[in-house]
């Protein structure tokens, strides 16, 4: 997107100022620059040249979460995450290479599949001789980037090796006529909820569904497009477009289902279920205990289809559903944002973790990735007990097939 067309969809918003509220952001600061209108404000001034590019207005611009709640309650249909991601394509552009270039090797690290593989074996003997409780026993807990390191390592597996996955649809037994899917299982979440892809496979055989996983799949690309990296962003998306080809694909990841949209026949998980017809004979065993439901932005804000994870849990017997309270607004995880903005991230976490302890709930069901390890990091830090988990694994209990 050049400066014209950056422009002409910043000069969309006419500053009405309704988008104040909903803006996570906006009501931690109380700073007109970390609203949407006041960075689409500091956006046009950024292009005209009446502003340069220095390190406070990119505190205004990186602050954001891109979480879009601002674009669900804009009359003005300012597509603001476009507008985001474009903006910060623009100034990533502008920087020298060896910055650029750091950046761009931090997201292709994050979102290989080697590197991930290895951090799982690092956050295992980071947990198994007792380090998290020595860094926890220090106090080095009170800095916040060293917080949500630590929660991440609690949080982390080594992922499941894909020829386990292809042994497991090769010994399935679908039903004759059903229509095939593949399955995407993302990068990150791979070693965050290694967990989500084996329930999710076990669920579609007892289904009756033919599920395949191909093998040349990789990451959505959703990090770098977020980050100013469109261009590695559209590669990835090609990649995928290869891999999978015109093949139905289902992912449990709801900001990657968000991101393959565009190029791909993708669905959320919990809609895929539901729109399956289900065996006649298919019992679901009772589970006793509360739910809470976490509408992730990707989920609330984006693919707008939030219904299908509560009807699908409500198929459950015994399992009372609820939603979680505050769920318009940001948890805080939103992909690398975590990582970069820390403080941030853990004072919008600290909100839902008040809820939660209101509400005492067995279980937190969410279908983003990272707000789960988020959510989960933090519940753990207040000492909360309870598990949090994408919905696909309770309803794989249920069937008895976990």
């Amino acid at each position: 997107m050049n400066d014209r067309e950056l422009l002409r969809l910043a000069d969309q918003c006419v500053k009405c100022g309704l988008c104040l509220p909903h803006c996570p952001t906006f009501r931690l600061q109380h700073n007109e620059a970390d609203s949407p209108r006041g960075r689409v404000a500091l956006i046009q001034g950024l292009i005209t040249g009446q502003l340069g590019d220095n390190a406070r207005l990119g505190t205004h611009l990186d602050g954001c979460l891109e979480c879009r709640a601002c674009e669900v309650a804009c009359p003005s249909l300012v597509q603001f995450g476009a507008l985001m991601d474009a903006a910060r394509a623009a100034r990533v552009a502008k920087l020298p290479w060896w910055r650029r270039w750091w950046r761009r090797l931090r997201l292709d690290l994050l979102s290989g599949t080697r590197l991930l593989a290895l951090l799982g074996l690092l956050a295992g003997a980071y947990r198994r001789f007792g380090l998290a409780a020595l860094v926890r026993r220090a106090g080095l807990l009170r800095w916040p980037r060293l917080r949500v390191l630590h929660g991440l390592a609690l949080r982390l597996r080594r992922p499941v090796p894909p020829r386990a996955l292809r042994r497991a649809t090769a010994a399935a037994d679908p039903e004759a006529g059903s229509t095939p899917v593949s399955l995407f299982r993302g990068c990150v979440a791979r070693a965050l909820e290694p967990d989500v892809a084996q329930s999710a496979l076990r669920v579609l055989q007892r289904l009756g569904v033919q599920v395949q996983v191909p093998d040349g799949q990789g990451c959505c690309g959703a990090m770098h497009r977020h980050n100013g990296f469109p261009e590695r962003a559209d590669e990835l998306l090609a990649r995928n477009r290869a891999a999978f080809g015109d093949a139905t694909v289902i992912g449990g990841a709801s900001a990657c289902i968000a991101e393959l949209r565009p190029a791909l026949a993708a669905s959320e998980l919990c809609r895929a279920l539901l729109e399956r017809p289900w065996p006649a004979g298919l019992e679901l065993g009772p589970l006793r205990g509360t739910v809470a439901v976490h509408e992730p932005c990707s989920h609330r804000n984006q693919l707008r289809d939030t219904a299908a994870v509560y009807e699908l849990l409500r198929r459950i017997p015994g399992l009372q559903v609820v939603a979680l309270p505050g769920n318009e607004t940001c948890c805080g995880a939103a992909g690398t944002y975590l990582l970069d903005q820390p403080q941030t991230a853990l004072a919008l976490a600290a909100d839902k973790v008040a809820a939660l302890r209101r509400l005492a709930p067995r279980w937190l069901v969410t279908t983003n990735t990272g707000c789960a390890a988020h959510l989960a990091a933090a519940a753990s830090d207040a000492g909360l007990e309870l598990e949090v988990l994408h919905p696909v694994v309770l309803l794989a209990r249920s069937l008895g097939c976990e």
